[in-house]
């Protein structure tokens, strides 16, 4: 038997997962991460802690599955995307937190370039809308900020890297330095068409080239892991994104399919193939998992706030000891009462774009309770999935494509069938569940898996795919349409300036 080992690094946890050739797990292991606030709109992680989680779980998963490193074809690596590392070459060392892609600390340098009038430079070469959310502005944000680190920069003696990058520094003791396709087209450095770091964009945002890694396929031969970690040399031979990589393990190869992932947040992700197309209602474009040389394309949507609400209603209101007890709450009542919650805890990302627009909870009424709250949360997910559907919907019909026929879902999230059956409704379009909704650490395990020459094609890797469950729309298109309304009314209550 053959296996594949992905190393699974989120914003919440560290996870590794073993799988074998077919796809099916074998074992797997997950530790927390902490969060780190030192201020409203800012959130860190320690990038050593990164490093230990991911490392501790990737030798756990192997013990489980009662296997040697030796018996791992090879790894692949998927990860938070935008998060922002900056370290010493010589020492290893992070000069500070890491940068979370929610945080929003940048936003006046993004002003600043809005009104400098660079918006439209920056989305023809990158397909990015100028935001905090890259990592562009944030590692500028630390060599303005972080004592002596612009100094450091231009002397050579630092190095950038999203969180994969950071990895692989790391599983190799400081040797490679390299990240993939599709981490690269989230810094808002990377020209996606021509797979370079941009000159101009680089001198835009005043950083050096030399603090940038190498890139490579997301399909290709990065590095191998150092023996004395895992027990063995073992080929790191799949990177992406965690986005790009869902859908690569969703199976969604060719334009016109479509995923979305519930996680902390919720991403959509519609394949365009080859041709780079740039959204007219507030969608990115950004690249797909590169199998091989070929640029290809997606365009995406962001939702900031997912699953972190029920996160909230937890930690937050204490209204529940425990996400899973979400649903039965919810359940709890036949429907949200007219209470709509906007979980603008971080602003609003695509299609809005309102990094000042707040959480609020609207339609309240004496007769009120925690249940509609709870089922005002769950479906604030599926009204902003359905917002960002609509409007890639709108982008394919306008560039001669038809529109999404069917959603594919995977995360977290993605096991609460009231919240699907909701999706299902609101969209009017099935939604699938597959067998396997690790499809994140999945398609990270594919890529490594191709390019070692455990599957011969994309073509192979299709016909792993499974759906374990679909969700058939039962609600009006009349009665969807009139629910989406109310949806756009509460966000426009949420912005209010």
């Amino acid at each position: 038997m053959t296996y594949l080992l992905a190393l699974d690094q989120g914003t919440s946890s560290s996870r590794s997962i073993v799988f074998d050739e077919q796809g099916h797990i074998v074992a797997q292991a997950q530790r927390e991460l902490p969060q780190i606030y030192p201020q409203p709109g800012w959130v860190e992680h320690d990038p050593l802690e990164i490093w230990r989680t991911q490392l501790a779980t990737a030798r756990e998963a192997l013990e489980k599955a009662n296997l040697q490193a030796s018996a791992i074809r090879a790894v692949g690596i998927t990860n938070q995307r935008e998060t922002t590392v900056l370290w010493n070459r010589k020492t290893g060392l992070p000069v500070h937190h890491a940068i979370v892609w929610q945080d929003r600390r940048a936003e006046p340098a993004c002003a600043a370039l809005r009104e400098q009038g660079k918006a439209g430079t920056i989305q023809a070469k990158t397909g990015l809308l100028i935001d905090a959310y890259f990592s562009g502005t944030k590692l500028q944000w630390l060599l303005d900020h972080v004592p002596g680190a612009r100094a450091q920069a231009e002397r050579g003696e630092l190095a950038f890297g999203t969180v994969d990058s950071w990895l692989m520094w790391q599983l190799t003791h400081g040797e490679v330095h390299v990240t993939d396709v599709s981490n690269a087209s989230r810094t808002m450095l990377f020209n996606v068409h021509t797979n370079q770091w941009d000159d101009e964009l680089l001198a835009l945002l005043r950083i050096p080239k030399s603090l940038m890694p190498s890139v490579q396929p997301s399909s290709s031969h990065f590095c191998d892991v150092a023996p004395d970690l895992l027990g063995h040399a073992i080929r790191v031979g799949g990177v992406a994104g965690d986005q790009q990589s869902a859908l690569f393990g969703q199976a969604c190869f060719g334009a016109g399919m479509a995923k979305n992932t519930y996680g902390t947040g919720c991403f959509m992700l519609m394949h365009t193939g080859t041709t780079f197309q740039t959204s007219q209602n507030g969608l990115l474009t950004t690249s797909a998992a590169q199998a091989g040389t070929q640029t290809e394309f997606a365009m995406e949507g962001s939702v900031f706030v997912g699953g972190a609400v029920v996160q909230w209603l937890r930690d937050g209101l204490r209204a529940i000891s425990t996400s899973g007890e979400v649903e039965s709450l919810a359940q709890s009542v036949p429907d949200s009462g007219g209470v709509m919650m906007v979980p603008a805890f971080t602003g609003l990302g695509a299609p809005y774009w309102k990094p000042d627009a707040r959480g609020t909870i609207t339609g309240l009424t004496r007769g009120s309770t925690l249940g509609h709250i709870a089922r005002a949360a769950l479906e604030s997910i599926a009204y902003q999935s359905a917002a960002l559907l609509l409007a890639m919907s709108r982008d394919a019909v306008a560039a001669g494509g038809a529109p999404v026929s069917e959603l594919r879902v995977d995360g977290g999230a993605c096991i609460n069938d009231l919240l699907m059956q909701f999706q299902a409704d609101l969209l009017g379009i099935p939604v699938v569940r597959p067998a396997v909704i690790e499809t994140t650490a999945l398609g990270a395990a594919y890529l490594a898996g191709l390019s070692s020459g455990v599957y011969g094609s994309t073509t192979e890797l299709s016909q792993l795919w499974r759906a374990e469950r679909r969700f058939v729309p039962t609600l009006g298109k009349a009665r969807a349409q009139e629910l989406m309304e109310r949806w756009e009314l509460a966000v426009r209550q949420a912005t209010l300036e």
